[in-house]
Parts: C-alpha cells; structure tokens; sequence
C-alpha cells in the first residue's frame, strides 16, 4: 500500500485525521474521562422519555420477502415496509450497496440525526472518517457494502427496541444471503451483540466464524474513535487484517 493512500494517516501512531467534533449531540466534554466502548457513537442526544412502539405483524415482512431474489427488490421492500420507526424518521436511509463488490460488508448500528436529514448511512463527520478508514486499505463504498440495523433515525437517537430490530432483521439476514459477503464487519456494540452474538469490549477485531461461510469481526465505531484516538491503532491492525484475507480470497 503505497503512502499515496495514506494522505491522513501518521503510520507510526496510526492517526485518522479528523479536526470536527464528534456527532454526539447533549454529551458535555469533560477533561480526562474516557468514553467507554458500550456508548460507542451513537447519536443519543439529549435524554428523551419515548414511549414503547406499537409492534407490527413480523409476517408481513416475511410475505414481502418472499419475492425478493435481488437487491434492487429488496430495498423496495425497505421503502414500503410498515416499520413504526417511519413516522418519527425525517427519511428513510436506505443500505450503500456496493458496485463493485469485494466481499466485505459492514453493519452499523443505526442512523443518527445526519443520515435521517441526507437519507445515506454514514454521513457527516463519521462518515469522514470511515472512508479514511477504508481509504486507508484500498477501499472505498464502491466495494464495501453498508447496512444500518434499522433504517430510520429512533427517537431522539435512543436504542431500538427489541420489536424494532426483529422487524428489520430478516431483511438484514436477507441481504447478507444476496450479497454472499467472505466478511462482515459489525460497528459498535449493538451491531456486535445482534449480529456477532458477543461482546465488543472483549471480542474486539476476534474472527466469529458462520455456518453460512462468511466471518464476522466486532470493530469499534468510527464515532468511538473519535472519542478515543487511541483506539484506532487497534482497528488499525484489524483493518490491515481484513486486507489481507479478502486478497487471499
């Protein structure tokens, strides 16, 4: 990987230059304290009391499933799936499926207040930095999928619900099954617990080997490392890694 690729990388400390603020909206800075890794980078906001979302009927997006063999039939199904999140989202942010595909996806957690304004997932600052990030490997959302857990902007930025995800989940597993992915990358802790089954903190970059024949790998949120720089050198490793098994593939 020639240094061309590397403008905003200092490769002895392994530092993604970033001069914005992190997107974490109502969170007062405070000198010495390290954000944890369970926070990782989401969009929380100020603290909201939101009421319990009515369910829906998970059959229903079974039925509209059932005819969907491609991915330009499923993101119709996203755009008209009768999800309880739709109402309170200013749009719904639609996965970056990739052009050229090179067997690697990733799955973030969910939208923040930008990608619920632009309609794309990781815009903003976060965005930023990941593509620095898959720059820095020789990649970029031309080849790498990008999928949200759920695809509209929650409530003042709150966890989704149990009942939410379920409602988006087989639309995710569908995905993964079409895009045949060697890789999938989970962002954040959510993202690790729902797809990986496991914990970030201490399964960091570990290799989750499916029965499906892709590997799953737990990194932490780009947001995250916003928040701790220090932490990049780890996802660094992790990223050079990744690099390496999808040109051995």
């Amino acid at each position: 990987m020639g240094y061309n690729a590397l403008q905003d990388l200092n490769m002895a400390g392994v530092q993604w230059e970033l001069t914005e603020q992190p997107v974490i909206q109502g969170i007062p800075k405070t000198e010495g304290k390290k954000p944890s890794p369970e926070s990782t980078a989401r969009n929380t906001e100020k603290n909201i009391v939101v009421p319990a979302v009515a369910p829906v009927v998970l059959d229903s997006v079974t039925k509209m499933l059932e005819s969907c063999n491609d991915i330009d039939s499923l993101m119709n199904v996203i755009k008209n799936v009768n999800h309880p999140l739709r109402s309170g989202a200013t749009n719904t942010v639609l996965p970056n499926i990739a052009k050229n595909p090179n067997g690697l996806i990733i799955i973030t957690d969910m939208p923040n207040t930008e990608d619920d304004l632009s309609g794309h997932i990781f815009s903003g600052n976060t965005g930023d930095l990941l593509d620095k990030m898959l720059s820095a490997i020789q990649m970029s959302r031309e080849n790498v999928s990008l999928i949200p857990l759920v695809f509209w902007k929650t409530p003042g930025g709150r966890t989704p619900l149990s009942e939410e995800l379920k409602l988006t989940r087989p639309i995710l597993d569908k995905m993964i099954d079409l895009l045949k992915p060697q890789i999938v990358i989970t962002f954040g802790t959510l993202a690790a617990t729902e797809i990986g089954q496991t914990n970030l903190t201490s399964n960091h970059g570990t290799e989750i080997k499916t029965d499906k024949g892709y590997t799953i790998i737990p990194l932490f949120h780009p947001n995250y490392l916003i928040l701790k720089p220090s932490a990049k050198k780890d996802v660094w490793a992790v990223l050079q890694n990744v690099q390496k098994m999808l040109k051995m593939s």
